[in-house]
């Protein structure tokens, strides 16, 4: 009995492994750089000075269905509506640690 459970934990921690996310690895703060020289001036502070309600707080941010890495990095990457592609100007590493960045502050209230 100890063996099937040492292998179903060996095949857990084997499949975490494999399969993590790669945002998990992003480096905020290298996100906060890239947030200033490239979304603070629309964004500043968590705010949306083009669509107001479409903040980046934690609370429209889950109404909205962009409350996850996958989420920002996918809007960052692409745009949106009034909102600009940023594949051509970010590495996708920085893209990624702009999502850190923003998921970080949004638990934070901003603050």
């Amino acid at each position: 009995m100890k063996k099937i459970i040492s292998v179903l934990l060996l095949g857990v921690a084997i499949f975490t492994f494999a399969f993590n996310n790669p945002a998990l690895a992003a480096d905020a703060a290298s996100g906060a750089k890239v947030f200033s020289a490239n979304c603070a001036s629309c964004h500043a502070g968590g705010k949306n000075l083009v669509q107001a309600n479409k903040t980046l707080k934690k609370d429209a941010l889950e109404k909205f269905g962009m409350y996850s890495a996958e989420a920002i990095i996918a809007q960052v990457t692409n745009g949106k509506n009034a909102m600009p592609a940023f594949k051509s100007r970010l590495k996708p590493e920085q893209i990624e640690n702009v999502a850190a960045y923003v998921l970080g502050q949004a638990d934070k209230d901003w603050k």
